[in-house]
């Protein structure tokens, strides 16, 4: 079963491992399977779930509220977000301005059959409208009742921090931030999780088996599997492709099997129990397109991995690990 952790500051817990349905519900993944996913995680004992409006525009949504319905709601985190376009594109359907916001989250929580969203996240930094304006537009949704927490996704350290301190001049709290993170992606460790430990942000971390790349599945000089990620254009393999085509990056990851042998994992459970090692992380996403995933990946909960091993990956990994800070502010468009 999940081990669960406090979510930065706040007294909200949450399980260590969250379903999340980017790149699946709605998409790639038929729904009686999603239902089944979303059924296997609830009976590992998975209690938090993360979404996005923008998801298979708004269909990701809407297959999460339907397989979480009969539940009992304060038994649940529900995560959602805000940002990117759901509508026609229009000049007012996507980013953080109070008109979006306002919006957004009456629409989400239609999908999701609920009153309130334990977690509502900035899902990106909008450059084109003022933070004040973002920052007061969450106070007045939490006021509401609408949303419990608000939490941010990719926003640099020095943006947590001006967040973090009109959050509080307003009277509601910050508690998260939603990065990519995994053994081979490290960018948030220089700069984003000092900040944020001090501040009391804790990381919910996306992709932390790297896009399926530290699962092993991909192999040097081999043909890409049928059905993965890495051949669906719609579904990850442009992301996915920084990886790929480093062959050094794929034997490295084949060097991983003796160490995740000796802890009694799969390479995926590694990878996962890996970022749970970063006393900042709160939470590390898994996205299944079946149900025996979710089982697996599971098993990473409660994992430690002593020094000696994690010491043992950085090697094997070496400078094939991407640290640059600056990668954090690249994924926030300048303009929409």
């Amino acid at each position: 079963m999940v081990n669960y952790r406090s979510l930065g500051s706040s007294g909200l817990k949450i399980s260590e491992i969250t379903y999340g349905n980017w790149l699946t519900h709605g998409s790639q993944v038929e729904k009686d399977a999603a239902l089944a996913c979303v059924h296997a995680a609830l009976d590992a004992g998975i209690t938090s779930f993360d979404t996005a409006d923008v998801y298979a525009n708004t269909r990701a949504e809407k297959v999460l509220g339907k397989a979480l319905k009969g539940q009992r709601r304060q038994s649940l985190e529900i995560f959602t977000k805000v940002y990117w376009p759901t509508g026609p594109q229009g000049p007012n359907d996507s980013g953080l301005s109070r008109k979006h916001i306002l919006e957004s989250i009456d629409g989400s929580l239609e999908r999701l059959r609920t009153d309130y969203v334990d977690l509502y996240q900035a899902h990106r930094y909008d450059h084109s409208t003022p933070l004040e304006e973002t920052m007061q537009a969450f106070a007045d949704v939490v006021r509401s009742g609408k949303a419990l927490y608000i939490g941010v996704s990719e926003w640099t350290a020095d943006q947590i921090r001006a967040g973090h301190a009109l959050a509080k001049d307003l009277g509601f709290q910050l508690i998260s931030n939603q990065p990519q993170y995994s053994a081979l992606y490290r960018v948030i460790e220089g700069e984003v999780v000092p900040a944020s430990a001090e501040l009391g942000v804790s990381q919910i971390v996306w992709s932390p088996i790297a896009q399926g790349v530290l699962t092993g599945k991909y192999l040097p000089g081999q043909p890409l599997p049928e059905g993965s990620r890495a051949t669906d254009e719609k579904g990850g393999a442009k992301m996915i492709a920084r990886f790929l085509d480093k062959p050094e990056v794929l034997q490295r990851v084949q060097d991983l099997r003796p160490v995740a042998d000796e802890l009694g994992l799969s390479l995926a459970q590694l990878a996962v129990a890996w970022v749970l090692q970063n006393e900042n992380v709160a939470a590390a996403i898994i996205g299944a397109s079946r149900p025996e995933q979710v089982t697996e990946n599971v098993k990473a909960s409660g994992v430690e991995i002593p020094s000696e091993l994690l010491n043992r990956i950085d090697e094997i990994l070496g400078d094939s690990v991407i640290s640059d800070p600056a990668e954090t502010a690249k994924s926030s468009p300048k303009s929409r």
